[in-house]
């Protein structure tokens, strides 16, 4: 009868720590499934966002070879070279500080002309709106 009961006991006592290892499975488990891998391909430029902005003062329009396009409001985009967009930019911030820089860029440019247009607007405290498409 005692063995049995010793049995019994290391039983139980066991199963609380299976129901902590279960626990940390779970955790990590869960963890690794949160963070995203950086080599995950995504296609990101579509919204169903209904909001836009009132007032578009200047577009900033990049194609998929990656040239530049610039317009004022609802002119006729002009070709511009990357290395003269931030001194465009701050003319046109110069003339208005209220503007806003709508920026169209195509899904299959390479993701740093994204970043090189997002650093001069952060750099001279402009505003920014990447647009998208529903």
């Amino acid at each position: 009868m005692l063995k049995r009961r010793n049995r019994v006991e290391a039983t139980f006592a066991m199963s609380s720590m299976t129901d902590l290892i279960f626990l940390l499975l779970l955790f990590f488990v869960m963890a690794s499934t949160m963070s995203s891998p950086n080599d995950m391909k995504i296609n990101l430029p579509q919204s169903r966002a209904k909001t836009t902005t009132k007032q578009v003062v200047a577009k900033v329009s990049i194609d998929n070879l990656g040239n530049y396009y610039v317009a004022l409001g609802k002119q006729q985009p002009v070709a511009i070279e990357s290395e003269d967009l931030e001194m465009y930019l701050t003319s046109v911030q110069q003339q208005d500080s209220t503007m806003y820089i709508a920026l169209h860029a195509d899904e299959d440019i390479a993701y740093k002309e994204v970043v090189n247009v997002l650093d001069i607007a952060n750099e001279h405290k402009m505003k920014i709106v990447i647009a998208t498409k529903r």
